[in-house]
């Protein structure tokens, strides 16, 4: 049976171009479905845009695996295609003695994740290289760098698109079902016309709306869609000159990093994210936030002045644990997961998302395109 396309990617987010670009190059005719009027307005848009460096994850897990491989590759990707880009690098500061051994057991699991290129600093040293700087000790991360992110996923899509990828914006994905082997898709556009097309191959890469797509998906079993919860972050950006040179984060926290600095490439610092479970997703920044902000940076900034801290941005993270849960892996799941062949469904894509795009979407074009060889045999 022919479908009107080969394969149908669901979300036009950093990562959901990024497969876009390796499926279309592998020569796939390619369809982009993204609900908004404008590529990677969600999560892909509202973070600190840093390049990590793959320092706190669980050693074999997939958020190591993807972002150590996907921090080189991206490192590569942007200095080939003209993407602004720093290797800034950051410093992980204790800012009391009792914090040091937390800072020993993340030197060690980056080790284990074959970072090898962390240096520790003791208090005169950090401070002698950021004298704004309060702490104990601090290790530090050359490999960490920023990221123009959007210059980034348009360079992605004008990659896919080159390659005979699609776009269409404005477009929701109101159910899906599977039936001999082929996806068909409805969707609603922002005039309200309906239209349905069918496609062998489906990549859902919905972000927040992961789960909401894959509880619209007839024939998915599911006990194979995880929980589905929402953590906000709130960004404060700093008036005036940045008083430091490299990223500062401090000793990190169950469901974050941490309020920690980050700079911008024009050199703006900002400060966040924290973390707050929300129901629905909403990017409200309250201006009450901004005590407990200084609060938390001035335990290794003492000189901030409060009144420089300007409301920012918020982000909302797609969190598959609950809160007071053990941060969960990156969740993809393929045929192993859920039965259904030419299906990848990716849940939980947070931080280090954006690090690991390209490692991700390799990885889901392996996926694919083994279940076609196996399809041919």
């Amino acid at each position: 049976m022919t479908t009107d396309i080969q394969t149908v990617i669901i979300g036009a987010g950093i990562v959901g171009l990024a497969c876009a670009r390796d499926l279309a190059k592998t020569g796939r005719e390619v369809l982009i479905i993204e609900r908004h009027d404008a590529i990677g307005t969600e999560t892909s848009a509202r973070n600190s845009e840093v390049i990590h460096a793959g320092i706190y994850y669980p050693k074999d897990s997939l958020k190591a695996k993807f972002c150590v491989a996907g921090r080189d590759m991206l490192y590569q990707y942007c200095a080939e295609n003209g993407i602004d880009h720093k290797r800034t690098g950051k410093l992980i500061v204790a800012t009391h003695e009792d914090q040091i051994p937390a800072l020993r057991d993340i030197e060690q699991r980056a080790m284990e994740n074959g970072v090898t290129d962390l240096v520790w600093l003791d208090r005169d040293e950090a401070v002698a290289r950021e004298p704004a700087l309060h702490c104990v000790a601090a290790l530090e991360s050359p490999s960490t760098g920023i990221v123009d992110s959007h210059q980034l996923m348009v360079t992605l899509l004008g990659e896919a698109e080159a390659n005979g990828a699609t776009l269409a914006l404005n477009t929701d994905v109101t159910a899906v079902k599977i039936e001999n082997d082929i996806f068909t898709i409805e969707t609603r556009d922002r005039d309200g016309q309906e239209m349905s097309l069918t496609c062998a191959e489906l990549l859902i890469a919905g972000g927040l709306h992961s789960q909401t797509l894959a509880h619209n998906f007839t024939g998915l079993p599911a006990p194979s869609i995880p929980p589905q919860h929402y953590a906000r972050g709130c960004y404060f950006t700093l008036s005036g000159k940045a008083p430091f040179s490299t990223l500062i984060y401090p000793a990190p926290e169950q469901a974050g990093l941490g309020i920690h600095l980050t700079l911008d490439l024009g050199g703006q610092a900002r400060f966040g994210p924290d973390v707050t479970w929300v129901e629905e997703p909403n990017y409200d920044v309250p201006e009450e936030k901004r005590a407990g902000f200084a609060a938390a940076i001035r335990k290794y900034y003492p000189a901030l002045d409060e009144t420089a801290l300007q409301t920012g941005y918020a982000g909302v993270r797609p969190k598959i644990q609950a809160p007071g849960e053990a941060a969960r892996d990156f969740l993809i799941s393929d045929r192993d997961k859920h039965g259904i062949d030419g299906l990848v469904i990716l849940y939980g894509i947070e931080s280090p998302g954006l690090t690991a795009c390209l490692a991700i979407a390799d990885h889901v074009e392996d996926i694919l395109s083994r279940q076609q060889v196996k399809a041919r045999s």
